[in-house]
């Protein structure tokens, strides 16, 4: 049985220490904040990473409270043309073994910390612990607090974030890339939305230079819309209150339903986007790290969650031995981890070339989607989606 320190009490942390725990392992937890808690909204979980909250034994627990997405539906967001959807039911669940389902982000967080709160045995939550840094040894790990304190372990696990201090150490890349795009954000009471308007769809109105995507969330009883620009911002910024007034102006161009919905929408906030490019390497003999602070991606390819999810599964599965085969079994878990998740970042960087292009180009993108069936479209997400990370292990169909 080994001691695992893990830095970062958010979905990834906590799915960590969970998947540690039901290995035999103990584990730390320390949170920066006072409390544990989640913000944000919606987050869509693809079947990959519903099977591993199935693998951590709540997956059921997040079905019953998400939403099930019927389908993505893409649309031509200048002539509000409907350009091809690809289905989330019958041959999709049974090819992927789950659904597609969209969960409030605080509803995740609040389950995985209720699992491992059940765990006090194995896992020690403590909030109020900001990390700075790392000191290590061939015997074991340990991460220095700002007051002074030292938690050690057999190894520390760096899930803290984007802005991850125990990144800062290992990997020394320095700040996070601004992707020169704003997305603002906002939620609205679903009673509030036209019937004719409550699709059970994640939707993506795709104009130039910015798209717009709403979908349900919190079982269906809000709509979380999220419009982005590509404005060349530089700097980093997050959750910036933003007039209604401007965000209307900013997406303008786009076609009436599209802006029927936005108009809706109030207590709009703004983010700068950021993310880092893939590195080789997020281990260092006894530390590693896990989820955002390992692989940060743009939340266009929907799989920043369960990237972390996976990751916790996986690290879960490797650390099956004793303290003293830690290091090895680290090495093999950046191994398995690098080049998927690597993958998906260009992926999701990648994806403004198919929603931001205009005249010409967005006519030949048209064409080419609405070209494409069911199961062309299941095709091209199915080394996202599928199972490939840990297998079929608790699926539902």
């Amino acid at each position: 049985m080994a001691k695992l320190v893990i830095v970062g009490g958010g979905i990834g942390g906590l799915a960590a220490a969970l998947a540690l725990a039901r290995r035999g392992h103990r584990a730390v937890v320390l949170e920066r904040a006072d409390e544990f808690s989640e913000i944000g909204a919606g987050i869509q979980l693809a079947p990959n990473g519903l099977h591993a909250l199935d693998r951590l034994g709540l997956g059921g627990a997040v079905c019953v409270r998400a939403v099930h997405i019927d389908e993505l539906r893409f649309m031509d967001g200048v002539t509000g043309a409907h350009v091809a959807s690809m289905p989330l039911t019958g041959a999709y669940r049974r090819r992927f073994g789950n659904p597609y389902v969209v969960v409030h982000r605080g509803e995740l967080h609040r389950l995985l910390l209720e699992a491992c709160r059940h765990r006090s045995e194995a896992i020690d939550l403590r909030a109020g612990s900001r990390a700075t840094g790392y000191r290590q040894d061939g015997f074991g790990a340990t991460v220095l607090l700002d007051g002074g304190e030292r938690v050690t372990g057999d190894a520390v696990i760096g899930a803290d974030g984007i802005h991850s201090a125990i990144r800062r150490q290992l990997v020394g890349d320095g700040a996070p890339r601004v992707a020169g795009i704003t997305v603002y954000r906002t939620v609205i009471p679903m009673e509030r939305v036209p019937e004719e308007l409550r699709w059970n769809a994640v939707t993506w109105w795709a104009g130039p230079g910015r798209h717009f995507v709403h979908y349900a969330i919190a079982g269906g009883r809000y709509l979380n819309l999220a419009p982005s620009v590509e404005n060349g911002v530089t700097e980093p910024f997050a959750a910036v209150p933003v007039d209604r007034e401007r965000v209307r102006d900013t997406f303008a161009s786009l076609a009436p339903v599209a802006q029927r919905l936005l108009a809706l929408g109030e207590d709009w906030k703004s983010w700068a986007l950021v993310d880092r490019d893939p590195v080789d390497r997020w281990t260092d003999g006894r530390v590693t790290l896990l989820g955002d602070a390992a692989h940060p991606m743009l939340h266009y390819a929907a799989q920043g969650a369960c990237q972390a999810l996976e990751d916790a599964v996986v690290l879960g599965d490797l650390l099956d031995d004793e303290a003293e085969t830690v290091p090895d079994r680290l090495e093999k878990y950046n191994a398995e981890r690098r080049d998927r998740t690597a993958r998906i970042t260009h992926a999701a960087r990648a994806s403004t070339r198919l929603w931001h292009p205009a005249g010409a180009e967005a006519k030949a993108r048209n064409e080419m989607l609405s070209a494409l069936s069911g199961t062309d479209l299941h095709d091209h997400v199915a080394w996202m989606h599928g199972t490939r990370a840990f297998g079929a292990a608790g699926a539902r169909r």
